[in-house]
């Protein structure tokens, strides 16, 4: 049982916050106004977002009147159970579909191919048939990339010529996997096209033509977010959700952000959960995100 809690805690032990630290030092010396103000900009500045950082400091400021000796640890205390409260229960898929269609979305840069090749190891791990299509069509060298994981990884990829149509390689996945009895089908698409709206087209597109061949499909679409990029990634967040729905989100880079507290804002603010986290470049780099691990490294 140990070792199990240890592998949930490991990916967030990279984390480079310190924010718990710098709210015992912020708090050492008593709570006033000045601690308060400082309290919410250690919060902004760590990416839980103005909306949270202002809510959470004023549920602070209540708890200090009604226990004039307050200490830091009790206020970090408080932090943890609140911030834990935000994040809600972890989410798992429902579907037991076969095949099951995961659409993956993102940005250029944010790490969504390689995310997906992650994927594609996890699930082949747990002795899952598993089948990539490489629908990142206009990005390039995103075909070369994928089928480098593939082979690296142990599965199967479909793809097409560059520049051609990404919906026409989810349909041909779709096909193969239903004749070869595939388990999990993860469909890459394109991180970027002229404009925004030619994107958003794209992906429904793409959506379509997997409800045509798959009528339920695709059952998940994980949008892979960059942690290092601080609020950048809440923007991404609501514009894909409004093209695209979102049903889950593989917050990528966490090893290298030391404003990890956009997590809570994405959760907080867009209710979509946090399934995945990636701190590394390997196969292995990938981990269910677990909240009680992932605040406790926030405060650490």
């Amino acid at each position: 049982m140990f070792g199990f809690f240890k592998k949930l805690a490991a990916p967030f032990a990279k984390m480079k916050s310190f924010l718990g630290q710098k709210i015992k030092d912020l708090f050492s010396r008593g709570a006033d106004e000045r601690a308060f103000d400082e309290l919410e900009r250690l919060f902004y500045e760590a990416d839980l977002g103005a909306a949270t950082a202002a809510e959470l400091v004023d549920k602070i400021r209540q708890l200090s009147r009604k226990k004039k000796d307050l200490t830091s640890d009790e206020i970090l205390s408080f932090v943890k159970s609140e911030l834990l409260a935000m994040l809600g229960s972890p989410h798992v898929s429902s579907s037991s579909k076969k095949p099951h269609v995961i659409l993956m979305v993102g940005v250029n840069g944010s790490g969504k191919t390689t995310s997906l090749a992650k994927l594609a190891s996890h699930y082949r791990s747990e002795g899952k048939k598993v089948l990539i299509a490489a629908g990142d069509t206009f990005r390039a060298a995103a075909v070369e990339q994928l089928e480098t994981w593939a082979n690296r990884v142990g599965v199967d990829i479909i793809k097409a010529q560059p520049k051609s149509d990404p919906s026409a390689v989810a349909f041909d996945a779709l096909q193969a996997a239903q004749a070869r009895g595939v388990d999990i089908v993860l469909i890459d698409t394109a991180g970027r096209l002229q404009t925004k709206t030619d994107l958003m087209n794209e992906l429904a597109k793409v959506r379509r033509v997997c409800q045509k061949q798959i009528p339920d499909s695709p059952h998940e679409t994980l949008l892979a977010l960059d942690a290092t990029v601080g609020q950048n990634a809440l923007d991404q967040a609501k514009t894909f959700h409004q093209f695209t729905p979102i049903t889950g989100i593989i917050l990528t880079k966490l090893d290298g952000s030391a404003k990890g507290g956009i997590a809570v804002a994405i959760q907080s603010q867009l209710k979509i959960p946090i399934l995945w986290v990636g701190t590394g470049e390997g196969a292995e780099d990938l981990a269910p995100f677990d909240s009680e691990s992932y605040v406790s490294a926030l405060l650490k």
